[in-house]
């Protein structure tokens, strides 16, 4: 946590009794399954777009090596 913006442990503290404070005891549970069903739905997102790039650029490498072939 520290490489973080360089937060120390007593502002980690502070900013957690905040958050407490702000939400209430039976919100954040609630709030901390949210946030992880929107990190699943967003790192399934970039899996994807990693996955459509990847089978473009295969793609597109057979497209260079039957222009090649045709040029020589």
């Amino acid at each position: 946590m520290t490489s973080m913006l360089f937060i120390s442990g007593s502002e980690v503290f502070i900013i957690l009794l905040v958050i407490l404070l702000l939400f209430g005891s039976k919100k954040i549970p609630e709030l901390a399954r949210g946030l992880g069903k929107g990190m699943h739905e967003f790192r399934k997102a970039t899996d994807d777009i990693k996955k459509e790039i990847n089978e473009s650029s295969s793609e597109i490498s057979k497209d260079i090596d039957e222009i090649k072939k045709n040029v020589e």
